[in-house]
């Protein structure tokens, strides 16, 4: 405590917290993916930012969307691995340190599962579909009441137009 002048340890104390940055933290510029590996040396290089062997690191086309040296992989979806095994992070089932898919927030247990098999085939989805559209266009056109309320015109006034014709009582 000798060693450290007051204001420095006054400064460390007296930190607020919304205007400055939080100690120990990343920046946004360690998350971002680095440039698109031209050489050997930047692939091996990309590869072990990774955690990935040179041999199954394969990066993400460069076609400008900007992602960089980032790794191209298959998609998993969160319902397709074992809910049972001891996950790190259960809510995702992914591990600490694991490559995420680039858009992984596509992937996760309430959104698309890549991996699941349709019960029926798409064929006889989409006949069963256009069944029973079809037989709902057919009944509701081959009734003999059409779909309308019967209303009245509307009585608006206009010269020479009589809509109501009061008579007295006979009593």
């Amino acid at each position: 405590m000798a060693l450290l002048k007051p204001d420095l340890l006054f400064s460390i104390t007296r930190r607020s917290i919304g205007s400055s940055q939080v100690l120990g933290a990343y920046w946004n510029k360690d998350w971002k993916p680095g440039p698109y590996p031209r050489t050997e040396e930047e692939r091996v290089a990309a590869a072990k930012k990774y955690g990935l062997m040179k041999e199954e690191y394969i990066p993400i086309p460069d076609d400008g969307d900007g992602a960089g040296d980032y790794p191209q992989f298959k998609p998993y979806s969160v319902q397709g691995r074992d809910p049972h095994y001891p996950w790190d992070f259960p809510e995702y089932r992914r591990n600490f340190n694991e490559t995420m898919h680039e858009n992984f927030n596509m992937y996760t247990e309430e959104k698309w599962n890549v991996e699941m098999k349709p019960r029926w085939p798409m064929r006889y989805m989409l006949a069963a579909f256009l069944t029973v559209m079809g037989g709902t266009y057919y009944l509701a056109t081959i009734g003999k009441y059409s779909a309308f309320l019967p209303v009245m015109p509307k009585h608006l006034p206009a010269p020479g137009v009589t809509h109501y014709k009061y008579q007295q009582n006979q009593n």
